[in-house]
């Protein structure tokens, strides 16, 4: 497994990971198989995810703001960050990526991306590459 650290500077932030990933799968020496890309946090989460317009991004940070707002009626967590975990149960704390010839298998226009939902903060990100 390899692992790696994410600083974030915003409290909703999307960094894009692919490079890191990428190099991961390349050190792991596994030509043909699967990339596990996972976040062992409950207030961040991973996806895939255009990265060539970063108006994208925006976009979609601006759309989980408006159906999960950080304050809500109703709220109990005491930490004040029932959003942020709402949020990153949405998003989904991994991805599963193909890996051929020695590189995770993505679109055209697709990149792997860290979303942080409770920052800004120092997070992990870990990948597991199978294979052959």
């Amino acid at each position: 497994m390899h692992q790696f650290e994410v600083v974030t500077r915003a409290r909703n932030e999307m960094v894009e990971i692919t490079d890191r990933v990428n190099s991961a799968v390349r050190a792991s020496g596994v030509r043909e198989g699967l990339c596990v890309v996972y976040c062992p946090h409950t207030t961040a989460a991973i996806t895939v995810n255009e990265n060539a317009d970063p108006d994208v991004v925006h976009d979609l940070l601006l759309w989980y703001s408006r159906m999960v707002p950080q304050q809500q009626p109703g709220f109990r967590h005491a930490e004040g960050n029932s959003d942020s975990h709402i949020k990153a149960t949405l998003v989904g704390p991994s991805v599963t990526l193909l890996v051929h010839d020695g590189a995770p298998v993505l679109g055209r226009w697709q990149g792997v991306f860290f979303c942080e939902f409770d920052g800004p903060r120092s997070r992990t990100v870990q990948v597991q590459v199978v294979g052959s």
